[in-house]
């Protein structure tokens, strides 16, 4: 019987390309003991008819003697079966093993380099929060602020209606700065009693490098489980070791929410992409799903931004959908994840109205209106389908701009008018004089990436073999929605020779996902952080792919060399070659970055910081520039007239009114401003009033001389001109109507804080 069974399976694997018929859906038989047991019944009826009509009397000896003689046969499938079962284990064991290595060492890595930099562990507290760079401390006063509070509750309350942060506004920090991660780790925290024997920012920064950790390691697994192999996965892993100035903000600011929500995007990758997967188990399917949409709801409430990266990824999630290359179940169960997380955020963010008019919560009912009016899409000829594909599109966008238009007629949502005049400015469709506007675009994330950031790509690596890949999986997923839209079938059990990387449903999203994003990416330079990870991710598994060499030998027609033999040794061979070369060359450096010691000591800010916690009222508020703000809310928890939160559009104008300072305008104008935000003190920066640069256009006084139409167009020279002195240089010189407004109470070499008199005197 077993004999038969196995030659059984061995005849339909070996004979199954003859008895297909052109454009069937080609499968390959997986036989498991069911099966088995199935194709053995089925035999042993059909020996059984023969044997009742030909000799009856001898059947109970034949069936003793063969069961007697398969004996050996049923031990020898048994080992096999259970051989392949410890192999994959074991292969399956080293590679989380590996994937979990490479996470913690990361960890350390950043740590040790880190203390190397700031030499944190050597410095006083008040030293190592003014290391938090760019006003990211802003972030970690909230966190210490929990530590401190008499209990988790409280401290909660004082959060939501914070009247201590902005000058003459209470507000929600908790929804405006988005301060879940302080707030769950200020409880980890206490509720471990961690107090005891770890300092409360040492735990702040080991929870943001844990995160780092677990990005690494997602984008490990995203790799291995396209690719097949571990190695794929270490060689992403190093590639993003080596490009960090180009992967993560962690060397600029550790508090910043990128660095906290960014990992958990990379873990709802990791499972969208093996949810995508082709013959899955049900556990694997739901395992997936279930982190799925815990990582989706978490990266929803950990970043104002989020609902933007996931509309990118639901444009490349419903671009499979239109293609007809995911199973129309699977899409249902995204939309739900989708849609359920944008629900729970909207709670969790106190009714946020933002994620109601989010372009991703548009294209889900879009999405689905339009695939109720089209049941028929996917049916009919090339010709038709691709009519109604376009139709399909113009539906989906239509009632998407629709519903979002609606929204904010019914909704106040001021920031989606600007965000549009922003992008018309940014592509060359409009000009402005607005500041906010100007400001923004002068940003270095909204500014196009240089030829510096292609050149470390290049230098790495990185660059030339992604280029490769992408160019093969692009051509031959063209040529599986050409297949389609024929009306061909996709192969679920896809063989390695059937060299068709492209039919890979999970294959398909990333190379949507790396051509949106990196579009995204040469336009606005801050993209580059949810671009480059992906590059080094999905370089790594295309070379250590033996799918992507044999779709090419395919389409060369390889005869002399065996093509499935050739596609395992250079899936093998090529990522060896560049793993040793990246380890000889930027080992050492790595190893140095470790070993040098970095100075970052700023003697001016830590003068500025001791006066104000000393001699200053601790119901001063100050003005003055949003990161430096920041900074001084941090080590003095004085109020401050802004923030260094540059998604909020009414900061951004109280921003602009404390830049004043900078242009050419009278003291009393300026005293009105101050007055107007209840500002006691007005630190006056150096760096600002006396900022050399080459794009002169971006200096913050000159875009607030265009501001405020201080500026004559000459020959081609812009020139600024006004009845007034700049401002802050005028208040240095000491005399009046300046020394009637304002009072010089502290200055150093980078900073000058003036008070501003409540009582004036108008004697000139």
């Amino acid at each position: 019987m077993t004999e038969l069974r196995c030659r059984k399976t061995e005849t339909l694997e070996g004979n199954k390309e003859e008895n297909e018929e052109p454009g069937e859906l080609h499968t390959t038989r997986v036989t498991t003991e069911d099966d088995e047991g199935s194709v053995a019944s089925g035999e042993a009826d059909d020996k059984q008819l023969r044997d009742e009509g030909e000799k009856e009397e001898d059947a109970q000896p034949k069936e003793e003697e063969g069961s007697s003689k398969n004996e050996p046969s049923v031990k020898k499938c048994k080992s096999s079966s259970t051989s392949a079962f410890l192999q994959r284990l074991v292969r399956v064991f080293f590679g989380c093993l590996a994937a979990v290595a490479c996470g913690m060492l990361y960890a350390g890595y950043l740590s040790a380099y880190h203390d190397r930099k700031f030499w944190f562990s050597t410095r006083q507290d008040l030293e190592r929060e003014i290391t938090f760079q760019g006003g990211s401390g802003l972030y970690y006063y909230y966190y210490k602020h929990m530590v401190s509070a008499s209990s988790f509750e409280r401290g909660f309350y004082e959060l939501m209606i914070d009247n201590r942060t902005v000058s003459g506004h209470t507000i929600n920090v908790v929804e405006r700065l988005f301060l879940y991660p302080e707030l769950i780790t200020s409880f980890i925290y206490r509720v471990t009693d961690s107090q005891d024997f770890v300092e409360p920012i040492y735990f702040y920064i080991g929870a943001v490098f844990g995160l780092q950790a677990v990005y690494v390691t997602a984008l490990f697994v995203c790799s291995w489980v396209m690719s097949g192999t571990w190695v794929a996965g270490m060689l992403a892993v190093a590639w993003y070791v080596i490009n960090r100035t180009d992967t993560t903000k962690l060397d600029h600011a550790i508090p910043l929410r990128d660095n906290w929500a960014l990992p958990y995007f990379s873990c709802q990758v990791a499972a969208l992409t093996g949810f995508l997967r082709n013959n899955i188990s049900s556990a694997t399917e739901m395992f997936c799903y279930l982190t799925m949409s815990a990582t989706t709801f978490t990266f929803l409430l950990v970043w104002e931004h989020s609902h933007y990266v996931l509309f990118i990824q639901g444009l490349c999630v419903f671009l499979l959908d239109s293609f007809d290359l995911v199973p129309p179940r699977k899409m249902a169960d995204i939309h739900k994840v989708y849609v359920s997380s944008l629900f729970l955020a909207y709670l969790f963010q106190f009714q946020n109205q933002n994620l109601l008019s989010s372009p991703l919560l548009s294209l889900l009912i879009g999405s689905v209106l339009a695939r109720y009016f089209q049941q028929k899409m996917k049916k009919g000829p090339l010709v038709a389908r691709v009519m109604k594909l376009f139709l399909h599109f113009h539906l989906v966008f239509t009632t998407g701009i629709t519903f979002s238009y609606l929204v904010k007629k019914l909704l106040p949502v001021s920031e989606s008018d600007f965000i549009l005049k922003f992008l018309e400015v940014k592509f060359g469709l409009n000009t402005t004089t607005d500041f906010v506007t100007n400001f923004l675009l002068c940003q270095e994330s909204f500014q196009t990436p240089s030829q510096d950031l292609f050149l470390r790509l290049t230098q790495a690596s990185v660059l030339p073999f992604y280029l490769l890949v992408l160019s093969v999986c692009l051509l031959s997923t063209l040529q599986t929605i050409y297949r389609r839209l024929s009306g061909q079938p996709m192969k679920t059990n896809l063989r390695l020779e059937d060299g068709r990387i492209g039919e890979q449903p999970e294959v398909i999203y990333h190379v949507f996902h790396t051509l949106l994003f990196g579009g995204l990416a040469m336009l606005f330079d801050g993209m580059k952080y949810l671009w480059t990870p992906y590059v080094c991710m999905f370089t790594a598994f295309g070379v250590c792919s033996p799918d992507i060499w044999m779709t090419v030998f395919k389409w060369l027609k390889l005869r002399t060399i065996h093509p499935v033999v050739l596609s395992l040794i250079l899936s093998t061979a090529v990522p060896t070659i560049i793993g040793f070369s990246l380890w000889r060359e930027y080992c050492p450096r790595v190893l140095a970055e470790l070993s040098d010691l970095q100075e970052f000591y700023d003697p001016d800010t830590v003068e500025l910081v001791s006066w104000i916690r000393t001699q200053v009222p601790a119901a001063a508020v100050f003005a003055g520039s949003p990161q430096l703000l920041g900074t001084v809310k941090l080590c003095s928890g004085s109020a401050v007239t802004s923030l260094p939160l540059y998604s909020d559009i009414s900061l951004l104008r109280r921003t602009e009114d404390t830049y004043q300072v900078y242009a050419m305008r009278s003291a009393e104008d300026i005293y009105k401003i101050l007055t107007a935000q209840k500002t006691n003190y007005v630190i006056v920066e150096e760096s600002i009033c006396n900022e050399l640069s080459l794009n002169k256009g971006c200096r913050i006084k000159d875009l607030l001389d265009i501001s405020n139409g201080h500026v004559v167009y000459d020959k081609g020279e812009v020139y600024s001109f006004s009845k007034h002195g700049r401002f802050c240089h005028e208040i240095k010189m000491n005399y009046s109507p300046y020394t009637n407004y304002f009072t010089r109470v502290f200055w150093n070499r980078s900073y000058h804080v003036y008070k501003v008199n409540s009582v004036i005197s108008f004697q000139y």
